[in-house]
């Protein structure tokens, strides 16, 4: 698959909109649902505490630690349905992955605020690979310095974005409330962390 970069400057993202099917979305929904340990977290974000509106995992190879906004998560092993999965992406992307973040979106009123994945154990011009399963949600950016820029990206069910080069430093992203959003939707996001805390 050859897709065009979405971003116009500063930085790489690729979207698949139909990595996996619908009847294997619904099997790796259904699974990841029950058998992930979601957790909802407290982070700091400008010197408060606040507990994250939406539930997260993170597994991984063993060591793998993960630190941002206050807390630090250390890896639960990969699940064989994760191994597929991280398999899939691989495969399209060229890349190896040894972690990835799991986040669960409840409904609408779950979120992420505007961040940068640039954590300095994700190295320089760290790559990302995002999967999406359930219901579409609009993944928002915008250009770190020049606010004017902006784009913004459904990721609909069996999606794959895959962000590589400057993103993570000359690029924000989120995923914001939507009351209309009843539905919830899982997000993974492939990483390699370069050195664990």
């Amino acid at each position: 698959m050859n897709n065009a970069n979405i971003l116009p400057i500063d930085g790489e993202a690729y979207l698949y909109p139909e990595l996996f099917n619908e009847y294997t979305c619904n099997l790796y929904f259904n699974s990841l649902t029950k058998f992930v340990t979601w957790k909802q977290e407290p982070v700091k974000i400008m010197g408060q505490e606040i507990m994250q509106p939406r539930l997260t995992a993170w597994y991984g190879d063993e060591g793998k630690s993960y630190s941002y906004t206050g807390i630090t998560m250390n890896p639960l092993p990969w699940t064989i349905d994760l191994l597929k999965i991280k398999e899939a992406v691989e495969k399209i992307s060229g890349e190896i992955f040894n972690s990835a973040l799991l986040n669960l979106y409840r409904d609408g009123s779950d979120s992420v605020g505007w961040h940068r994945d640039n954590e300095k154990s994700l190295g320089i011009n760290p790559v990302i690979g995002s999967v999406s399963f359930g219901v579409s949600r609009v993944f928002s950016l915008k250009h770190y310095k020049d606010k004017k820029l902006k784009e913004k990206v459904l990721l609909t069910n069996g999606s794959f974005l895959l962000m590589k080069g400057e993103t993570q430093h000359k690029w924000l992203h989120s995923i914001q409330k939507d009351p209309t959003v009843v539905h919830p939707r899982i997000n993974i996001t492939f990483r390699t962390i370069k050195d664990s805390l």
